[in-house]
């Protein structure tokens, strides 16, 4: 079994030194802005952006296409449900205008046909009264 042995200060203090030594040789061995690696790197990085700039231009002219075809699909499909609607509006306006023809002709046949019936029923009254003469209300001529 290893027994924890804790570091004294010098050697925290030594590794705190390292540790800054090492990232300055880090940062020194960096190249430097005009360094070709560096230079062809920033180039591919500017290509890498600029097609994801014409992508995403591309795409946005897609979205525009499609925004608009779905709009002018839009507008047709209501057109055409508005020229539905009022076709059915005039076939239903015919409907009701026939039924009405329909319904004054019935009421223009029974009136005349009550007509006639009243006129018969007036014409038997009226020969009634001229066979059997003329009678008080209320009597009968028997």
């Amino acid at each position: 079994m290893a027994i924890y042995r804790e570091k004294d200060i010098f050697e925290r203090r030594n590794a705190a030194n390292e540790a800054k030594k090492a990232l300055l040789e880090r940062f020194k061995a960096k190249p430097a802005a005009d360094d070709p690696a560096v230079l062809a790197r920033q180039a591919e990085r500017k290509a890498i952006l600029d097609a994801r700039a014409i992508r995403e231009a591309e795409k946005a002219r897609l979205k525009q296409e499609k925004l608009a075809r779905e709009a002018a699909e839009r507008a047709e499909r209501q057109a055409m449900a508005e020229a539905a609607r009022l076709a059915a509006e005039a076939v239903a306006a015919e409907e009701a205008e026939r039924r009405q023809a329909e319904e004054s002709e019935r009421i223009a046949f029974e009136l005349a046909d009550e007509a006639s019936r009243k006129a018969k029923r007036d014409a038997r009254y009226a020969a009634r009264k001229a066979r059997v003469g003329r009678t008080p209300p209320g009597f009968s001529a028997r």
